[in-house]
């Protein structure tokens, strides 16, 4: 888990660190020894929403793809690819820090593949009563 004091919004929040990062974040802390601040920005302080921005935009640059790609577009792929893959709503509130279920609502987007895989409960209950039929 990791802690950010300071996110969206001035809250603090905790969310998880994903197994395949744990291994270079611990190379990372074990040659820069960070002290307050994790990554130091240009000025060897936190990073400002800006030079985060100008980070992005050089990561993007380096994919060449012609989608926008923003700070919150990630904030929202995120919340999109937690929904997708069945995290309950209210936890990805909690993620997000949103007090209002409504806000978290708005981010989740969900694809319409995924959608079309979801099978109504009659098609399940017809499904389940052919089987018993078969078995007779």
């Amino acid at each position: 888990m990791i802690y950010f004091r300071h996110g969206k919004g001035k809250n603090g929040r905790t969310v998880m660190l994903a197994e395949s990062l744990k291994t270079s974040l611990s190379q990372y802390f074990t040659a820069y020894q960070p002290e307050v601040y994790v990554f130091k920005g240009p000025t060897k302080g936190r990073y400002s929403e800006t030079s985060m921005r100008k980070v992005l935009k050089k990561a993007v640059e380096t994919i060449a793809t012609e989608k926008h790609i923003s700070l919150h577009t990630l904030r929202l792929s995120f919340a999109t690819h937690l929904l997708e893959n069945g995290t309950d709503i209210r936890y990805i509130q909690s993620l997000l820090g949103h007090k209002d279920i409504k806000t978290t609502l708005r981010y989740t987007k969900v694809a319409t593949n995924q959608i079309q895989k979801i099978k109504s409960p009659l098609d399940v209950m017809f499904q389940n009563k052919k089987n018993k039929d078969d078995l007779k």
